[in-house]
Order: structure tokens, then C-alpha cells, then sequence
């Protein structure tokens, strides 16, 4: 299936819309218990439980407008019904909270093993985007690799330690903050390895 281009605001509301409505839906839900089928579960949960169906239709329609989903997409989509249906199904939200660490883990593992067989995975799936030299592409996965494997270790100490409004907070702005900052620190990396396109 040939790649379907669609406007980038269309595709950024996709992508970030259903964090923003959790976001949104946790500080008007947060302080409300349900009763649903004789049992009590508290506002995260219920977000929680409107978030996952949310993540995979908005999902599905960037799919069907782009004609492709990154690996990434289609493993967060993965990891968030998992993760939080189980959070749902148990009326346990410490799931829920473990889906970030997951992904990290995952994307970390992923890019160490392929620096491990002297390959960068994040090329596979970027090339395109960014025409960078070789060795380029293995110090940036390098860089990504260890950085993916802090957002986990620092998710892991948010949730354990601080209530779970505040880690609503570091999920939506403190995470999406420090992938801001950490791709805009690449820059010279870019400028040194970046390779003209043909």
C-alpha cells in the first residue's frame, strides 16, 4: 500500500488527541468514585477505561488515512490495552502506570540488541526522515537506546514514590518535555553526520 500523505495538523491531533482528553478527563474525574456493577472504582481507572478504546480507534483512523503505522504506534497501542485492561479488569491502576516503563524497556532493548550485531534498528524505521552517515546512526540509537532506558528508570520512580495525580503530570508534560529536549540536543549530531539527500 503506497504511503498517503495528510495534513500534519490532522495527524498531530490523531497522535496526541487521546492523551490530551485523558489528560483533560483525569482532572475532572479524578476525585469521583463510580459504582459500576456493584463495584467501586475511582475516576483513574475509569479514564483509564475510556482511553484505551479511544487510543485504538484514533489509531486505526491515522492508519486508514496514512496507509501505515510505525512500530512504535502499533506497540504502544499493544502495550496500552494490555497494560491498561489489566488495570481495568483488577481495578488496580499500578498497570497502568508500568505501560511507559514497558515501552522504554522495549524500544531500549530493541536498539541495544541491534548495537549489540553492529546495527542501528533506528535507522531501519528513520532513514528517510533523517539521512545521517553510518556512524552517525549508531551514536544517535546509542544516545536513544539510553535514553529510553532513563524515561523508564525515572517512570518507575515517579509512580512508586509520588501520588498519581503528579504522575498524570510527568506521563503528559514531563515525559513529552524531555523528548522535546533531548531530539533538539541532537542538533549537532545532525549538523556533523547529516548526509544531503540525492
Amino acid at each position: 500500500m503506497n504511503d498517503k500523505h495528510i495534513n500534519p495538523l490532522l495527524k498531530t491531533a490523531l497522535e496526541m488527541g487521546p492523551i490530551v482528553i485523558f489528560f483533560a478527563a483525569y482532572l475532572l474525574l479524578k476525585d469521583r468514585v463510580f459504582n459500576i456493577a456493584g463495584r467501586d472504582y475511582d475516576g483513574f481507572i475509569v479514564v483509564t477505561a475510556g482511553f484505551i478504546p479511544l487510543l485504538v480507534a484514533s489509531t486505526l483512523v491515522l492508519w486508514k488515512l496514512t496507509g501505515k503505522l510505525s512500530r512504535m504506534q502499533i506497540a504502544t497501542v499493544v502495550l496500552v490495552v494490555v497494560f491498561g485492561g489489566l488495570s481495568v479488569w483488577l481495578n488496580d491502576e499500578r498497570f497502568f502506570k508500568m505501560k511507559p516503563t514497558m515501552i522504554y524497556l522495549l524500544f531500549a532493548g530493541i536498539l541495544g540488541f541491534g548495537l549489540f550485531r553492529g546495527q542501528s534498528y533506528l535507522r531501519t524505521v528513520m532513514d528517510d526522515v533523517m539521512p545521517l552517515a553510518h556512524e552517525g546512526w549508531m551514536i544517535l540509537t546509542r544516545r536513544i537506546a539510553l535514553f529510553f532506558f532513563g524515561l523508564a528508570v525515572a517512570n518507575e520512580v515517579v509512580w512508586r514514590t509520588m501520588s498519581t495525580e503528579a504522575w498524570v503530570y510527568f506521563k503528559t508534560f514531563g515525559l513529552t518535555a524531555a523528548l522535546f529536549v533531548f531530539f533538539m540536543a541532537q542538533g549537532s549530531l545532525l549538523k556533523t553526520y547529516g548526509e544531503a539527500e540525492d
